[in-house]
């Protein structure tokens, strides 16, 4: 399954760093950047993590509000989330539920081996609670810059 520009944010509920609980009702009245990566402590997930957070004030000012998501557990989050001192909390999708909802939880090829992983996607959701843009297959670098870029061009 896919979400298409324009369609509401399904419900759901899951676990976040700061002891928190998201679901859907959290991304109404304001921008919400939901980014998926593969998996927490790595070279190219800690990148892209710093890049949110070193403009994390930029996109506040445009009243909006950054989640990260991967299929690690709490623990790690809170680990990977206090040790590079991320501006926005991580959320915990040990399940692939909100991967599912997203199409980000594809099968994988790396060396040769087949697997189920997150494909690194980003995707901006409007103060309406719908789907307002989406890059997927996401190189890191400059991305984080690309979506404020984008969140300007529709918050104005």
């Amino acid at each position: 399954m896919s979400l298409a520009i324009g369609e509401k944010i399904p419900d759901f509920s899951l676990p976040a760093t700061s002891n928190r609980t998201i679901s859907q009702a959290d991304f109404r009245n304001r921008y919400t950047v939901l980014y998926f990566y593969p998996k927490d402590s790595t070279p190219g997930c800690t990148s892209e993590g710093l890049d949110f957070t070193a403009l994390h004030n930029a996109f506040a000012q445009l009243n909006c509000q950054i989640f990260g998501v991967s299929l690690d557990s709490m623990q790690r989050h809170e680990n990977f989330k206090s040790k590079q001192a991320f501006a926005f909390d991580l959320i915990s999708d040990t399940d692939a539920v909100l991967c599912k909802l997203f199409g980000t939880y594809q099968l994988k090829k790396n060396f040769g081996k087949e697997y189920m992983g997150i494909v690194r996607s980003t995707f901006l959701i409007n103060p309406q609670g719908e789907l307002a843009a989406q890059w997927r297959q996401v190189k890191v670098k400059g991305h984080a810059q690309e979506v404020l870029e984008k969140l300007k061009t529709l918050s104005r």
